[in-house]
């Protein structure tokens, strides 16, 4: 056997592999003797089975699964011993040599190669980053406010009703054949605004005529109005009349130590002042999160724009073309630069980490994990889980070669930006939210 590489330039080569009898005569035949000790062949007796008769049932499938096996085989090692760095996965040539073992017993094949290309990464405070640190205004500390008072307020009873509020009571249709004696209905859903009016001043004892349809021309609504599933009111049409039991408004709580203590705690917080410094303090703590993603992404692109080097950019889209069968060319050629600069970054990442001596250990994997689990519970309400179950999760999830994979990749992305950012230059700048979020306009 004899293995040749051809480099084409210095992102593209071709392996040939030159396969002859005595490379695969051996194995073939061994192969084969294991059939014959086990063939099952009406008129023989098992291992009896002429060997001429297993080779010629056999043999083609047998040399063609072995000389498979020898081609990975002295690929891998050939890309290993030769410390080849290459991008996706060889890809086969079909193009140069006919395989066709009934009539030879030398073989080539050919593969073609993406190398990786060679790069230098410099980190020096010549490059220069931004930390936008934001600001809360006093709108957005008035609205955090408002937000818990909103959060802790309650429905209460009130004599006659204006537009926010809800009217309960019992809703029956013309004929009385449809009655909920446990209704509740929001003045606001009333779609139109006319007949709206007639539910605005009314209190308990009230009786109010309506069409349904007219009021509420979403089956949601009227499905939830009278207590039955959203197919059984979709033809549904007609007068009701509601008789008002009673009406309740949503007040929100009073800006008092009552909500301070429901908030923060008994006894925490003890003056509104107090109260609007610990909200600016939440805002601030959202905004450092928002902050530090823009500063990550910010020295990441500037090192893609300071690190220029080119790919094998047709062999790769060949690559992808592939290895993902349902993708065609035109969708690899839609989404090729986002494509190749997450290509590039994971070269540039994985060199900054090679000459910065970073691990990653197992602990920092499954503490992230355990930090994407506990985001994934906050999503769900689910905000009492125990460290044994976030623990627990997050164990599970790293079972998962995919899921682990990408957990391990986010740490690594992590600890790399923080040696990229600790070697550049970086600057403080106010700005208001509004400012920040234009930023990312002008992407």
């Amino acid at each position: 056997m004899n293995v040749t590489r051809e480099n084409i330039d210095a992102l593209n080569a071709t392996v040939r592999i030159n396969i002859v009898k005595t490379d695969y005569e051996e194995k073939v035949e061994k192969k084969l003797r294991e059939y014959r000790r086990t063939a099952s062949i009406k008129g023989f007796r098992p291992g009896h089975v002429p060997f001429t008769m297993i080779k010629k049932m056999y043999g083609t499938t047998v040399l063609v699964d072995e000389i498979n096996t020898i081609v990975s085989e002295s690929l891998s090692e050939y890309i290993k011993n030769e410390k080849l760095d290459i991008l996706g996965d060889p890809i086969p040539k079909h193009d140069e040599h006919t395989f066709d073992p009934a009539n030879s017993e030398e073989f080539t094949f050919s593969f073609e190669l993406g190398l990786a290309p060679e790069f230098e990464v410099s980190l020096s405070k010549k490059l220069k980053l931004t930390r936008y640190l934001i600001e809360p205004d006093a709108k957005m500390i008035a609205d955090y406010v408002d937000n818990y008072a909103r959060r802790n307020g309650e429905f209460v009873s009130i004599k006659t009703s204006e537009e926010k509020d809800v009217l309960k009571g019992s809703v029956v249709s013309a004929d009385g054949s449809i009655t909920n004696d446990d209704a509740s209905l929001s003045v606001d859903l009333v779609k139109d605004e006319t007949l709206k009016k007639e539910f605005i001043g009314k209190g308990e004892g009230d009786i109010v005529t309506f069409d349904i349809r007219t009021a509420f021309p979403n089956d949601y609504e009227i499905a939830g109005i009278l207590r039955k599933q959203k197919d059984e009111v979709k033809d549904l049409n007609g007068l009701f009349t509601l008789t008002v039991r009673e009406v309740t408004r949503f007040m929100p709580a009073e800006n008092d130590q009552a909500l301070w203590d429901k908030v923060y705690g008994e006894g925490t917080v003890t003056s509104a002042e107090e109260f609007e410094a610990k909200v600016t303090g939440e805002i601030r703590q959202y905004f450092s999160r928002e902050t530090d993603y823009k500063l990550r992404t910010d020295a990441r692109d500037t090192l893609l724009k300071k690190t220029p080097f080119e790919l094998p950019e047709e062999f790769l889209k060949r690559w992808l073309l592939r290895v993902n069968e349902k993708t065609t060319a035109e969708d690899i050629e839609k989404d090729w630069d986002h494509f190749r600069d997450d290509l590039r970054w994971q070269l540039i990442k994985n060199k900054v980490a090679k000459e910065n001596g970073i691990k990653i250990t197992d602990e920092e994997i499954l503490a992230e994990a355990k930090e994407f689990t506990r985001a994934q519970f906050s999503q769900y309400g689910l905000y009492y889980a125990t460290e044994e179950q976030i623990t627990s999760f997050a164990k599970d999830m790293l079972k998962k070669e995919d899921d682990a994979r990408r957990i391990a990749e986010k740490v690594l992305d992590t600890r790399v930006l923080d040696v990229v950012i600790e070697a550049m230059k970086v600057e403080d700048k106010q700005v208001s939210a509004e400012e920040f979020n234009k930023l990312f306009d002008k992407k």
